[in-house]
């Protein structure tokens, strides 16, 4: 049971025990790659990173062959240039899932995850820039008695 406080004095005894915020540490596999999953829409993308010369394999294919529109590949460079380490890291993932510009997102998710894991001094620009959330936004479910998900039969008086 939990003990009984007879002073203020107590009580801040026990504010001083207080944990300290989570020192984040480098996670890294027995290869020296940082890990990281990124999720967007229905999209999943696994990312190894790790230093290297800037190269971005994705699907054992080149970035610029894959993702061919160049506001993705824009994307996908974006926590790179927010950490200001562009050129510095090789990437190779897989993404599998949704579209184009959901599994672009989902790769950029991922990026950034695995850069804090490999360099925790990094996760203050990155989350500054909002790399680090989620996007949460998904389809919404079609519903019975609806021709999509909101949308309604057309209204007819006869």
């Amino acid at each position: 049971m939990a003990e009984v406080l007879q002073s203020l004095d107590a009580l801040d005894a026990l504010k001083a025990q207080a944990p300290e915020a989570p020192k984040h540490v480098q996670k890294l596999d027995k290869f020296g790659r940082a890990y990281a999953t990124g999720k967007r829409k229905d999209a999943v993308a696994r990312v190894w990173v790790r230093p290297g010369t800037g190269k971005i394999v994705v699907n054992d294919r080149e970035l610029e062959v894959y993702f061919a529109r160049p506001v993705l590949r824009l994307i996908i460079q974006q926590p790179f240039t927010a950490a200001a380490r562009t050129g510095q890291y090789d990437v190779v993932c897989t993404v599998s899932g949704g579209g184009l510009s959901g599994q672009a997102g989902a790769l950029r998710h991922g990026i950034s995850r695995a850069l804090t894991y490999y360099e925790p001094e990094l996760r203050g620009p990155l989350k500054k820039g909002g790399f680090l959330t989620r996007d949460s936004r998904v389809v919404e479910r079609k519903k019975y008695g609806r021709a999509k998900a909101r949308r309604s039969f057309q209204f007819s008086k006869r």
